[in-house]
């Protein structure tokens, strides 16, 4: 991007955020409010009924507010986009983001809170104390290794989902892709010589993820900053990194992606050589989700290998991995069926869902509003749009029948999902 371009966007995302009013969501009120008598009923003395009702069964929470279709995104500021650790304060413009998101592509009222805190155990125990406020929580921006830690605790505490995007949003949304990309060469996961570049929390979700969906795991290797996480290097196995631990021949990321199906980055740009592309398998599959800098150049991939299907994080090149083809339609399923958490057949069940729909003609509408000439499944069409209607309906479902089959639901299916 040109100086004058990043000029450009610098200048019109502040005036968007600015103008005509400061920052980008509001609470709207879903009740009248106009006469002597709506007061009676929204305050006191009406109030107090629901308020006697939610007391004796907290499950009217449900009925009487809007608990059962809000959201809190919850963030400390430690992670924030590629920015880095700048403070709650910071990373509350995101946040909103994030919000406006829910509301735009799942009807969810979303409400931000950005917490300072001295230590992981007392952010740990502040979202825990608002948490019955909300029908679930979506933890954002939490750096590694911290994030894993406290979405493992907070999960253990609540009776609501938990559930922190950086982390599995990304790798729903990058196995839908891969799994997609990988078919579409004539290959299967199980088959595939699998490395991942980065081993911070999108790193370890998306290869836990990528491993539970099929890839082998002696199959599959991490590469951090001091080359493939091996037993032989133990100093820096620290974290979840000991469980991809893999000694079986590479030990530097030139060895490990020499004859490899397939190649996920989510670490920093340039850090793929042309050397290392042009010795990975016939037919691989570059992921390179840097952003906005890829570990490697897209154009450099098509140019020295055209079989190569290519991802990136960026929106201005094919097969973009999005977050917000996922996070919303997942929370709407599990809100729908009020489930306790959000578990691995959840998030298959999106993933799945995901893949599916990218295998269905596009309306036209969806490929006006991408702004591109023509959508079809294919090398540069993996996983769908997000402004595409079908997927509230076909990942909101999966997920809402996938909580209800693994017996995390507290109400039954919806008449809407009984497909």
């Amino acid at each position: 991007m040109s100086n004058d371009a990043k000029q450009l966007l610098h200048d019109r995302a502040l005036a968007y955020h600015e103008n005509p009013v400061p920052g980008k969501i509001k609470i709207a009120l879903t009740k009248p409010a106009e006469t002597a008598d709506d007061l009676t009923l929204a305050y006191s003395p009406g109030v107090a009924e629901p308020v006697r009702e939610i007391a004796d069964n907290p499950d009217n929470a449900y009925r009487f507010t809007g608990k059962g279709n809000s959201v809190a995104i919850i963030s400390n500021g430690t992670a924030i986009l590629g920015l880095g650790n700048l403070g709650p304060l910071a990373s509350k413009p995101v946040m909103e983001g994030k919000a406006l998101l829910f509301n735009r592509f799942a009807g969810i009222d979303a409400i931000d809170i950005e917490v300072k805190h001295k230590t992981v155990d007392e952010f740990i125990t502040t979202v825990e104390c608002i948490a019955d406020t909300f029908g679930g929580v979506n933890l954002e921006d939490i750096k590694a290794p911290e994030c894993f830690e406290i979405e493992r605790e907070l999960q253990k505490r609540c009776r609501i989902p938990i559930f922190h995007d950086d982390q599995h949003g990304t790798a729903i949304v990058t196995t839908a892709g891969i799994l997609n990309a990988v078919e579409l060469q004539g290959k299967k996961i199980e088959d595939c010589k699998v490395v991942c570049v980065g081993a911070g929390a999108a790193g370890v979700a998306c290869s836990d993820f990528l491993i539970k969906c099929g890839a082998k795991k002696e199959n599959f290797f991490m590469v951090d900053r001091h080359g493939v996480i091996r037993s032989d290097r133990p100093q820096y196995n620290n974290g979840e990194k000991p469980r991809f631990i893999n000694d079986a021949g590479p030990k530097t990321l030139e060895d490990a992606l020499r004859d490899a199906d397939v190649m996920l980055g989510v670490s920093g740009p340039g850090l793929v050589t042309e050397d290392e592309v042009k010795h990975m398998a016939d037919k691989a599959v570059i992921f390179a989700c840097s952003n906005p800098d890829p570990e490697v150049d897209p154009e450099t991939i098509a140019k020295l290998r055209p079989d190569i299907i290519i991802g990136t994080g960026r929106s201005d090149y094919p097969n973009q991995i999005n977050n917000v083809l996922c996070f919303p339609f997942l929370f709407r399923g599990a809100l729908d069926v009020r489930a306790t958490c959000i578990n691995d057949e959840m998030m298959k069940a999106a993933m799945e869902g995901l893949r599916a729909v990218a295998k269905l003609p596009v309306p036209a509408e969806v490929v006006k509003a991408a702004q591109v000439d023509h959508l079809e499944y294919g090398r540069d069409y993996l996983i769908p749009k997000p402004m595409d209607p079908r997927l509230r309906l076909q990942i909101s479902g999966a997920v809402a029948r996938a909580a209800v089959d693994s017996g995390v639901a507290q109400i039954p299916l919806p008449e809407i999902y009984k497909i």
